[in-house]
């Protein structure tokens, strides 16, 4: 197992500020800078937001020519193409200003058999893309880009296979296993999204599987934990047991979450407990709780932060200046997503700190279901599209002298 990682030589800080906008957008030109602004000024309209899903897939379902207008705005803007080598301007970008890209291929709610293996052998494409380059130094898929979401809802209820779906089930423990597989021979380390609780403990058994067999030298395998969900920083407390009894490196992507409206819905149609957190503060105070924990155990346990919570950056950054941690430590990742935030991942980078994005990718069509939600979290959240605006208009009227 892995140890002394605190032990690395020192990396040198640089002052951290999140208000920098020069660093922030120094990879923007003016015309994608105006872009990001008009593109934040309509996110912020709630209405069009609402009504721009079923509007745009009607168009895009009758053969109305939108799919241009979509790819040189929203798409531009949040993905980095349709395939991995259309990402190479994204991937060079970042990196010119020290971030990292997470490569995601961003298919969902398929239910074929021949576009599991076909996922599986994409996301084993970004593990070869990534190997060898520093420009991508992380790797991403959902267990449900693999495999059928209801089978893995039976399995999360506890309810007997039939025979064919016993073989659906080894098929999709087989997918999984091919792509830890080759993270592992190639070095790159892989993340496992997180999903919806009522298919979450499928998908906790099957990572904490995959981390016993490859994290025990390195963190290769990642699991999700949401923390609006109230029981998930003890999760990563028994997990992590579970890692120093099992002689394995824990894998940990702390995130808020992302199906909070959706899993309180179900539990109040359903007429059990919700599993969310009762307000955003208890979530805040679970998420920083977790980053301390973690930190506390660095040696045992590898993070990606994947935040856009400037308060939770902050904190992760004092943590590791108190507690005399390398930034450059290979167990600590900061993470965004591609279009957002830009203030958090290019300010850290510069401050000499790990940061990585998620560069989303894939058909426009495949990917219009994350667009829409990207666009509908973000009014979700009470300040974002106000602060990304207000930075980008800092910065226009700084360029404009």
């Amino acid at each position: 197992m892995l140890s002394n990682v605190t032990d690395l030589k020192a990396s040198p800080v640089t002052t951290l500020s999140f208000e920098n906008t020069e660093i922030a957008f120094r990879h923007a030109t003016n015309f994608e800078l105006k872009r990001a602004y008009w593109l934040f000024r309509i996110i912020n309209v709630n209405f069009l937001v609402k009504i721009g899903p079923p509007v745009t897939n009607f168009a895009v379902k009758i053969g109305l020519p939108v799919k241009g207008i979509i790819k040189s705005t929203i798409f531009k803007h949040f993905c980095g193409g349709e395939t991995i080598a259309e990402c190479d301007n994204t991937i060079k970008k970042l990196y010119a200003g020290g971030v990292g890209t997470i490569l995601d291929y961003s298919i969902e709610g398929e239910d074929d058999e021949s576009v599991f293996d076909n996922t599986r052998d994409e996301i084993i494409r970004t593990i070869v893309r990534a190997s060898g380059d520093k420009a991508v130094p992380i790797t991403v898929f959902k267990v449900t880009g693999v495999g059928r979401f209801s089978l893995l809802e039976k399995l999360d209820e506890g309810l007997e296979l039939t025979i064919i779906e016993q073989e659906e089930w080894q098929k999709v423990h087989a997918r999984v296993l091919a792509i830890c597989e080759k993270a592992y021979k190639t070095g790159i380390p892989v993340m496992i999204d997180a999903e919806e609780t009522w298919i979450q403990k499928t998908i906790d058994l099957l990572a904490l599987n995959m981390m016993s067999r490859f994290n025990k030298q390195k963190a290769i395998v990642y699991n999700t934990y949401q923390m609006y969900r109230h029981d998930k920083l003890e999760s990563i407390k028994q997990d992590y047991s579970q890692a120093v009894a099992g002689s394995f490196i824990l894998g940990a992507k702390i995130v808020r979450g992302a199906y909070m409206e959706k899993e309180r819905k179900r539990a109040e149609e359903k007429g059990y407990p919700s599993p969310i957190q009762p307000n955003k503060e208890a979530t805040d105070i679970d998420y920083n709780n977790a980053l301390r924990f973690c930190i506390d155990h660095v040696d045992g346990i590898a993070i990606v932060a994947g935040t856009h919570n400037e308060d939770s950056c902050r904190l992760l950054a004092d943590l590791l200046n108190e507690k005399h941690v390398d930034p450059k430590n290979p167990h600590i990742y900061f993470s965004q997503l591609l279009g957002m935030s830009d203030n958090l991942s290019f300010n850290l980078a510069n401050a000499n700190y790990n940061v990585a994005k998620y560069v989303p990718y894939g058909p426009i069509k495949a990917v219009l279901p994350y667009l829409f939600r990207r666009a509908q979290e973000n009014t979700a959240i009470a300040g974002q599209m106000s602060r990304e605006l207000g930075l980008i208009v800092k910065e226009k009227k700084r360029r404009e002298g």
